[in-house]
């Protein structure tokens, strides 16, 4: 996933004209840490509870029946509502994003409605199409209606009517506040609605780029939720314990399933009155294919042509029977993944990839630009040992090895496509210099390379620039 500093603001003008941070001192974060905190609050309590349910109704005096822990899909979903809660409550009453500037909205504007009655039509238009034509590919790909993406499809299609419904008043509401509520939403309406009308073209493009992330990635995560939920709340706990082995990989499912929760409550509520919302979707093709390749049905990995497990197995297989060093190993691949987590949770309800929501440096952004790829990436080397294989000799060792570099080599891209969308952003600007010069890795390896740059820096391309 893009756990990378995202920009505060898609606006040139409005980063440009915000108050520059003192040389050395790191910009503020357009999240507070407090967010993510809450968030894992909500979860490790919906956790406990539904690990616990039998004996917390047989405490209150419940019949539960023969029912056990609550493990099911539905249950996961609640666990997601849980961690997604708090998170907006903070939001709103702790932090005020919504009086943010960047949220485009004037709180004290009412404009009469016969203003934007029109607007707010023509964006409905431009909207419920754009849910349609993501309703089509969903529904034209078998891929969506296998596995565990049929829950995701038959969640959507309960909510879908709901969406619908609420759209209307949310859209009129809006769009009386907005101080510019002409928008890539309106654009595509317009185009559909009065063709031959002039549109803007660049806004369209944004809005259908925006879109394209939701509804990939919401499908995506919504598909993973139930399944690792499930893992972690039916376990016995004598089986956690059973050896450092079992208990490291419970605890990194347990950090991952952190991920996963806040990562899609950042797909869900892109919404502007959170300051949520997607300011631009990254509109180079080289960051979209680095990007998709990671995920399935694109996946390279995982039985891919870069799969890099061919005849291999885990650091469990090769440290069998010596407890102390599947010991060392439990730690250090659960602080990797601890700081992966850590990475997701800095972005609390913002999270999302090949987007820009907002310049994050707080958490493990200070330490490094792309926290989670450095983590995910050397946890992948640690806990593979691609070079020791169970067939195939030398060979396949060696191979496994370069493949998985290779597969370095995609989230280095990945991070370097991501910059060359940030980079427009004055806003990401601040914080990458600052990063190069007072962040612990970029200064560690200025000092190994002798370089106060590193080697590729892709600048953006000025044609493609921000637009919402």
């Amino acid at each position: 996933m893009n756990i990378m500093a995202k920009s505060a603001s898609s606006d040139a003008h409005e980063s440009a004209s915000a108050p520059i941070a003192p040389t050395g001192v790191r910009p503020r974060s357009a999240v507070s840490a407090g967010v993510g905190i809450v968030g894992l609050a909500g979860l490790v309590s919906y956790l406990l509870i539904a690990r616990f349910a039998p004996d917390i109704a047989a405490f209150l005096g419940i019949d539960w029946g023969t029912r056990g822990a609550m493990n099911g899909p539905n249950s996961a979903i609640a666990s997601v509502l849980a961690c997604g809660g708090p998170m907006v409550l903070w939001s709103i009453f702790v932090d005020k994003v919504h009086r943010n500037p960047s949220t485009g909205i004037d709180w004290a504007q009412r404009r009469p409605w016969r203003e934007t009655l029109d607007i707010s039509l023509t964006k409905l238009a431009g909207m419920w199409a754009t849910w349609g034509l993501i309703a089509l590919i969903y529904a034209t790909m078998r891929y969506y209606w296998e596995g565990n993406y049929a829950f995701s499809m038959n969640l959507l299609e309960t909510v879908a009517p709901w969406l619908l419904l609420v759209s209307v008043p949310y859209m009129l509401w809006l769009d009386r506040r907005m101080v510019e509520p002409r928008d890539g939403c309106y654009a595509f309406g317009r185009w559909l609605i009065a063709p031959g009308q002039p549109v803007d073209g660049k806004a369209i493009g944004h809005h259908l780029r925006a879109w394209a992330v939701k509804g990939f990635f919401t499908a995506f995560m919504l598909s993973i939720v139930p399944g690792n939920f499930s893992a972690l709340v039916t376990v016995p706990l004598s089986e956690i314990l059973a050896n450092p082995y079992k208990t490291g990989v419970w605890t990194i499912n347990f950090l991952y399933l952190i991920d996963v929760h806040i990562a899609t409550v950042g797909y869900i509520l892109t919404l502007k009155p959170l300051d949520a919302h997607i300011r631009t979707a990254n509109p180079y093709g080289m960051a979209w294919v680095a990007a998709l390749v990671c995920y399935p049905p694109f996946i390279l990995m995982n039985g891919g042509p870069l799969d890099y497990q061919m005849y291999g197995s885990d650091w469990g297989y090769w440290l069998a029977g010596h407890e102390n060093l599947l010991a060392v190993w439990a730690i250090a691949l659960v602080l990797l993944t601890a700081v992966y987590s850590w990475a997701t949770m800095a972005f609390g309800i913002r999270f999302s990839n090949l987007t820009h929501r907002g310049i994050i440096t707080h958490g493990p952004y200070m330490f490094t630009r792309h926290p989670a790829y450095i983590s995910k990436n050397m946890t992948w080397w640690i806990g593979s040992l691609p070079f020791l294989v169970t067939a195939g000799g030398w060979v396949e060792g060696a191979r496994n090895v370069v493949l998985l570099g290779l597969v370095s080599g995609v989230y280095y891209w990945r991070a370097k496509t991501e910059e060359k969308h940030l980079l427009a952003d004055p806003a990401y600007v601040a914080y990458w210099n600052w990063a190069q010069e007072h962040a612990l890795v970029p200064r560690l390896f200025a000092r190994m390379t002798g370089r106060t740059r590193p080697l590729i820096r892709l600048e953006p391309d000025e044609r493609v620039g921000p637009v919402a």
